[in-house]
């Protein structure tokens, strides 16, 4: 009877720690590629291979040196080795990041003038010189 129960909890304990594993392998891949530069933690989680730490460590990373400029620039966060990013690939790309352009806090803004065309002189031209 001891032996049955311990056989039990061993049995148990394998299929906890194997299920999680091979539900994270069969994640559904995201049907476009996810944009490094725009995506939330949540949307790089879709990539195969990036879960919840390396999501923050990609976002801490973008919000640190400002946007990638390459889908190789991942090989700077800990953790993404060369193999590891060859499986992702795929499923990311680095697009431009909409920039939002706000005046110099320092410069006041002024409005523009609206152009004029000059008026036409009504005094009228000299006559040419006879002597010349």
């Amino acid at each position: 009877m001891y032996k049955t129960s311990i056989m039990r909890a061993v049995f148990l304990l394998a299929i906890c720690c194997l299920l999680p594993a091979a539900l994270l392998a069969n994640k559904k891949p995201p049907e476009t590629p996810v944009n490094l530069n725009t995506a939330t933690s949540e949307q790089l989680q879709l990539v195969p291979g990036i879960g919840p730490v390396t999501a923050d460590k990609i976002l801490q990373m973008r919000k640190s040196y400002g946007a990638f400029k390459s889908v190789d620039d991942l090989r700077a966060v800990r953790g993404i080795g060369p193999k590891r990013l060859e499986k992702m690939r795929k499923y990311l790309t680095v697009g431009k990041v909409a920039s939002q352009s706000k005046p110099a806090a320092n410069k006041p803004v002024t409005p523009a003038k609206p152009t004029v065309p000059p008026k036409p002189s009504t005094v009228p031209a000299d006559p040419p010189d006879p002597c010349l």
